[in-house]
C-alpha cells in the first residue's frame, strides 16, 4: 500500500479538497484506496457526505486502541473507504501524553493493511502536533499543497524542516513527493514567480540526501474554480457535483500523476463512476461487482448482400417565381376636425405678493489682512428757532356783591 500525506501546518491551502478529489480520482481508476480524516475539524469526513456525530468508531477510537483500523473503516464509494473524525479527536493528544511511543500508534494499527489496499491518503491538521506526527510516521510519501502566496512560502521551509527531522528519527522511509499548487492564477506575475522560485529551490536540493531531493512542483497546478468550493456542501466529490470543470480536471491530472500516467501517453484509463453508498459494503461484494464478467454477445445469422445502384438526381431547372399580384385599393381619410383652443385662465392668487425689494450690490469682503477705512458722514444738524411764550394777562376775578347769596 502506497501511504501519502497531504500535510500543510496553513490552513485555506485546498489540503483536504486535494485530498479528497485526489483519492477519487484514483478510486475511479480502479484502485483501492483508504483515506483517513486525522482533522478534529472532520472537513474529510463532512466533504464525503458523513455526518462527523454520527460516527461511532473513528480516528479516535483507533489512537486510543479502543477499536480496530480495519473494523473501523466505511465505505463511503466504490473502491473508496473512510477512517472517519469527529469532535472527540481534540482530546486525543491529551490522552496519549504519557503513552510510550505514542508517535507510532497508527503505523502499528495499519500494518495488517499493507496488502488489502493500494493507496491510503491521511488529511492531516493544520498543525505539527501529535496527530501529524503520526501521519508522518506512517507514510511514506509527503504532498504539500501550497498556495501561491508569500505568506505561504514562509512556513514551506519550516514545513520541510519537519519532515527532514521525522525522516531523520522515526520514519526513515519519508520522502515529499512533490508540492501542488492551488488556486492558481497563471494570468498573475506573484504566481508565476512563486512557482519559479520553488521549482529553483527543490532543484538546488538534488542530491543532497534531504528529505525533500526528488521533490517536484506537479505539472498540473489546480486553478480557481467556484464548483470546488460549493461541492462540499452536498457531500460530494468534484467529479459528481460537475465532471466538466475545471476543478475536475485538473484533479483528474493528479490522480494520474501518482498512477504513473502521463498526460502525453496514450494509454487510456478506465473510469468508474462513484456513487455515494447509502450502506458499507462487504468487500467480497465490491470485488464481484468490479470483476464481473462482461455478457456474451450472440451471433448474428448472415444476411446476403444487396448491391446498391446509386440513383444521379435529375438537373433541376430553375424557374422565376411569378409575380405577386397588388391590389390597389381606395382608402378614404376621416376629414379632420377643427379643434377649439381651450384658454386656460390662471386665477389670481387671494394673498398679496411681496412687493420686490431693490437689490443691494453685494458688499466686497476685504481679503484677510486689509483694512478698509470708509468715511462716514454724520447727518447735518437742524436747528429749529424757540417758540415765544405768549403768557396771557391774569383774568379778573370775580367779586359777588354781598346780597346776591342772602347774606
Amino acid at each position: 500500500m502506497r501511504t501519502i500525506a497531504v500535510l500543510n501546518q496553513k490552513g485555506g491551502v485546498g489540503k483536504t479538497t486535494s485530498a479528497v478529489n485526489a483519492a477519487a480520482a484514483i478510486a475511479a481508476a480502479g484502485k483501492r484506496v483508504v483515506v483517513i480524516d486525522f482533522d478534529p475539524q472532520a472537513h474529510m469526513t463532512i466533504h464525503l457526505g458523513v455526518e462527523p456525530a454520527a460516527v461511532t468508531t473513528g480516528a479516535y477510537e483507533v489512537l486510543t486502541e479502543s477499536a480496530g483500523f480495519e473494523s473501523s473503516l466505511m465505505l463511503v464509494r466504490p473502491n473508496l473507504w473512510l477512517l472517519a473524525a469527529n469532535i472527540n479527536l481534540v482530546g486525543a493528544e491529551t490522552e496519549l501524553v504519557n503513552v510510550v511511543g505514542r508517535e507510532i500508534i497508527l503505523r502499528e494499527a495499519m500494518q495488517g493493511c499493507q496488502d488489502k489496499f493500494d493507496f491510503c491518503l491521511i488529511d492531516c491538521a493544520p498543525s505539527l502536533g501529535l496527530l501529524s506526527l503520526n501521519a508522518l510516521a506512517a507514510a511514506e510519501e509527503v504532498l504539500i499543497p501550497l498556495q501561491p502566496h508569500f505568506l505561504a512560502l514562509q512556513g514551506f521551509g519550516k514545513l520541510l524542516q519537519t519532515v527532514d527531522l521525522v525522516n531523520k528519527r522515526i520514519n526513515p522511509q519519508l520522502k515529499v513527493t512533490g508540492v501542488l499548487l492551488c488556486m492558481h492564477d497563471t494570468r498573475t506575475s506573484l504566481s508565476n514567480e512563486v512557482r519559479a522560485d520553488i521549482e529553483g529551490f527543490l532543484e538546488s536540493a538534488r542530491g543532497t540526501n534531504s528529505a525533500w531531493d526528488g521533490a517536484v512542483v506537479l505539472p498540473s497546478f489546480i486553478r480557481r474554480n467556484i464548483k470546488l468550493a460549493e461541492a462540499p456542501s452536498y457531500g460530494q466529490t468534484i467529479f459528481e457535483y460537475d465532471p466538466a470543470c475545471n476543478g475536475a480536471e485538473d484533479y483528474r491530472k493528479v490522480g494520474n500523476f501518482f498512477l504513473g500516467v502521463s498526460e502525453d501517453s496514450e494509454e487510456e484509463v478506465e473510469l468508474v463512476e462513484l456513487q455515494p453508498a447509502s450502506e458499507p459494503q462487504a468487500e467480497a461484494e465490491v470485488q464481484a461487482e468490479a470483476t464481473a464478467a462482461p455478457a456474451p454477445i450472440e451471433a448474428c445469422e448472415a444476411q446476403p448482400a444487396v448491391e446498391t445502384v446509386e440513383l444521379q438526381p435529375e438537373p433541376q431547372v430553375e424557374t422565376a417565381p411569378a409575380p405577386v399580384p397588388i391590389e390597389i385599393r381606395e382608402v378614404s381619410l376621416p376629414t379632420p376636425r377643427e379643434e377649439t383652443p381651450v384658454v386656460v385662465e390662471q386665477a389670481e392668487s387671494m394673498e398679496p405678493q411681496p412687493e420686490p425689494q431693490p437689490q443691494t450690490p453685494a458688499e466686497t469682503v476685504p481679503a484677510v489682512g486689509q483694512i478698509e477705512i470708509r468715511e462716514v458722514r454724520l447727518p447735518a444738524p437742524v436747528y429749529k428757532e424757540p417758540t415765544p411764550v405768549v403768557s396771557e394777562p391774569p383774568s379778573p376775578s370775580l367779586e359777588l356783591p354781598p346780597d346776591c347769596c342772602g347774606v
